[in-house]
């Protein structure tokens, strides 16, 4: 086979690139087509590259042809093509596969990164190798390097043989440092300073404070820093504003770089008009009132925009879903203004063809579904749509929801609304040991899902056992008794408290009790609500109970009966049940008894908060609550249900229970510390600026803040009437962690104004005491 191969096979001169040569091989009839050399190409590859089939005629024309064709495919590094009496005979040699490509050295970009870089560039394991692969790896990778900056980076290929013809690609990387940035010019800003441009940039220069300073040069950086310099003027009115040049240029020794850029800002252009054109398919005098670009203001493209879209959010609650409203700037440079046009086309009026939900792997649909305001079948409101999602948001079981509109494929009438949600727990299950600043150690086991099985009802056991208080609750809540939206829940609990423990006078209170509650809601946003109570009270003092505490006891008894009904109004604009960062809640509520209650007395309380976004980094909330409690006729408010400030969820940087009227000492012990009393009046409010922490991927679980506390707590039956000089105030950090286990919130809080009987404490934490 061989030797008729070398007697009968002429090798071809197009191998090395000749052609002109057919008078070498003497045209035949191909009457088969045998492939030699093959390792893990199929021969099929072959075939389909070659132009030629059985039965054509070959010759040398043809030959080089089919050679070239072969080379093209990029699979072989040899190829030989003669012919075997009438058999055209292709012998060829593969090139190498890569098997194996290993980094070192790489510390500021994951391997991963670099993978998915080779791989986007055509390099990955399992392609064919190819010397130039080599070269073709150092450039990719140190391009990605210097796209942040490391200018001095030394990328390094080799490559190994290894058996069955593949190779391993071992990648060396010498990072080197950043470049720092040490000047960044703007040439041609009259109207603005350089400094005051240079606010709007990410980057930096190197300063004083380099540890902290954004200092090190990005393309990616400068890119958007560039993108935010031109949005800046072009809002300013500035539309003829040009960047003509950018230059980076790199030092010697590759460490520094100097930034220069030329710009020409041009004149300011103000508004002379506005006009609505196209189809208007909603009156013209109800979309004028979104229209933000007024005559004789300064012309702005993002306010221009900002018009655009709320037009077309406007449009969509009609069902244009569709719609397409765009801004058009008419210029006039002799006058510098600029008439804008916005042409509407609405497109077709749309209707919502399903409502799909993804991501609730343990929630029923049902339960999203009724939080739905647009319905199948029903116009599109842009409007419901949206608050439908935050309906969803505030169910607290979500840690992120999105929402798309589809177009139905056939159909350009209608659309598909789809729900995407992220769960998060909202619950527990088990036994759980954690640590309060105010309650010391805590042992439960609990039973406790806001979400139980996915039907969003809220169901809880809870057994906690701690220093302060023993506790041992059941409770059912549905917030969709009725398909309109009554809720009713219950609960059934027993409550063990030894105020000593909690800062407080020297007594126990062993509760048992039972209530039932309902709710309806009367709008989108607002509810109210019903409660029934039952309650026993036994009281039990201390070895050396205070004066009034001994004095109640003695005139009124140990043991209470409680019977009492509660009215309460709710109003909640907040976009979460948890870590609400937008809206606004408000609750009053009213607690009376009834007849058959041994000591009447009724209460009045408001909780209200409000969130004021200030950037995508900044939020301000604040907070207050109101509580007053008043006894019937000439009877006071009873003790044992008074009102306590200091601590968590108070005022922070004071211990818990600790401010407002203290207790006077017993005449069994006359030297005894005053204690915490409580009172029948409670006054705090709460200011706390929320931010982001930039090294916090995951912000729908954490939140950070500062704030500033302002509270106390009066007594009216002695005497300790509400005064704005008596509040207490503290100032300090926080921060909330909602994990999986439980939740953790820490707090160093300094209180501001101390008095003598004061007891302070700075570092406060909870672990484990809520779900």
């Amino acid at each position: 086979m061989v030797k008729n191969f070398f007697r009968a096979v002429v090798w071809l001169p197009v191998i090395l690139g000749i052609t002109g040569y057919s008078h070498f091989v003497s045209a035949f009839v191909v009457s088969d087509i045998r492939v030699e050399g093959l390792q893990r190409v199929s021969a099929g590859t072959v075939f389909s590259a070659l132009p030629i089939e059985v039965g054509d005629d070959a010759d040398a024309a043809l030959l080089a042809q089919a050679n070239r064709s072969l080379f093209k495919t990029g699979y072989f590094h040899q190829i030989l093509i003669g012919r075997d009496d009438d058999v055209l005979v292709v012998r060829v040699k593969e090139r190498p596969s890569i098997a194996k490509l290993s980094f070192e050295g790489n510390e500021a970009i994951q391997t991963e990164q670099l993978e998915d870089a080779l791989k986007r560039s055509g390099l990955a394991e399992g392609l064919i190798f190819k010397r130039a692969v080599l070269e073709k790896i150092q450039q990719e990778l140190s391009r990605q390097y210097i796209s942040q900056g490391r200018y001095s980076v030394k990328v390094e290929a080799t490559a190994e043989m290894k058996p069955r013809n593949r190779v391993e690609i071992a990648i060396n990387v010498v990072e080197g440092d950043v470049a720092k940035i040490k000047k960044i010019n703007i040439i041609g800003s009259s109207i603005y300073s350089e400094a005051r441009l240079l606010k709007l940039f990410e980057l930096e220069q190197t300063g004083f404070l380099a540890f902290w300073s954004d200092d090190k040069y990005s393309r990616e950086k400068l890119s958007g820093d560039l993108e935010r310099l031109k949005t800046f003027y072009l809002d300013n009115g500035y539309i003829k504003f040009a960047m003509q040049s950018v230059q980076v240029a790199l030092t010697p020794d590759r460490k520094s770089v100097f930034i220069t850029i030329n710009i020409e800002e041009g004149a300011q252009y103000t508004v002379s008009s506005y006009r609505i054109s196209g189809d208007l398919v909603v009156p013209e005098s109800e979309l004028t009132p979104y229209v933000f670009t007024k005559e004789g203001a300064i012309f702005s493209r993002k306010m221009m925009n900002a018009s655009s879209e709320s037009m077309t959010i406007r449009m969509g609650n009609d069902g244009y879903a569709f719609a397409n409203i765009n801004g058009i700037p008419e210029i006039d440079d002799e006058k510098h203004q600029v008439a804008i046009a916005y042409l509407i086309n609405p497109g077709k009026r749309t209707y919502v063809n399903r409502i799909n939900f993804f991501g609730n792997v343990g929630t029923q649909d049902e339960v999203l579904r009724r939080e739905m305001v647009q319905l199948e079948g029903a116009l599109a409101s842009t409007f419901r749509i949206e608050h439908s999602k935050t309906r969803i948001e505030r169910l607290g079981f979500f840690k992120n929801v999105t929402v798309e509109t589809v177009p139905v494929p056939g159909a350009s009438d209608q659309i598909d609304v789809n729900y995407t949600v992220e769960e998060q727990p909202s619950g527990s299950i088990g036994a759980s040991v954690g640590f309060g600043g105010g309650t010391g150690v805590i042992f439960g086991a609990n039973v406790s899902q806001k979400n139980f099985i996915g039907t969003g009802n809220d169901v809880s056991f809870n057994i906690n056992s701690s220093d302060f208080q023993e506790n041992y609750n059941f409770s059912f809540f549905d917030p969709y008794y009725t398909v309109d939206g009554l809720s009713r829940g219950f609960s059934v609990y027993y409550q063990k408290t030894n105020f000593d423990e909690a800062n407080v006078s020297s007594f126990l209170t062993d509760t048992l009790g039972v209530s039932l509650r309902y709710s309806y809601p009367i709008s989108d946003i607002t509810r109210i609500g019903f409660e029934v109570r039952a309650e026993n009270d036994n009281l039990k003092l201390g070895v050396y109970p205070a004066a009034e505490i001994a004095n109640f006891v003695t005139t009124e008894g140990d043991q209470f009966r409680t019977y009492s009904m509660s009215f309460s109004w709710t109003q909640s604009t907040l976009n979460g049940g948890i870590l609400a960062n937008r809206g606004s809640k408000h609750r009053l509520s009213t607690q009376v008894t009834l007849p058959g209650t041994d000591i009447g007395y009724f209460v009045f309380s408001y909780t209200g908060e409000k969130y004021f976004p200030l950037s995508k980094t900044y939020t301000v909330r604040l907070k207050t609550r109101l509580a007053q409690g008043e006894g019937f006729g000439d009877a006071p408010f009873p003790f044992y249900e008074h009102f306590f400030a200091g601590g968590f969820g108070s005022v922070r940087g004071y211990r818990d229970n600790t401010i407002g009227p203290k207790s006077t000492p017993g005449a069994l012990d006359p030297d005894q510390t005053p204690q915490s009393f409580g009172g029948n009046i409670l006054t705090e409010f709460t200011a706390e600026l929320i931010f982001r922490l930039p090294f916090v991927e995951d912000h729908s679980s954490f939140r950070s803040m500062l704030f500033v506390d302002v509270g106390n707590v009066f007594d009216s039956d002695r005497g300790y009437d509400l005064k704005a000089s008596e509040l207490k105030y503290s100032a300090g950090i926080s921060a909330i962690w909602v994990t999986a286990l439980a939740p953790m919130t820490f707090s160093f809080g300094k209180a501001l104004n101390v008095d003598d009987d004061d007891r302070t404490q700075n570092f406060q934490f909870t672990l484990g005491t809520g779900f």
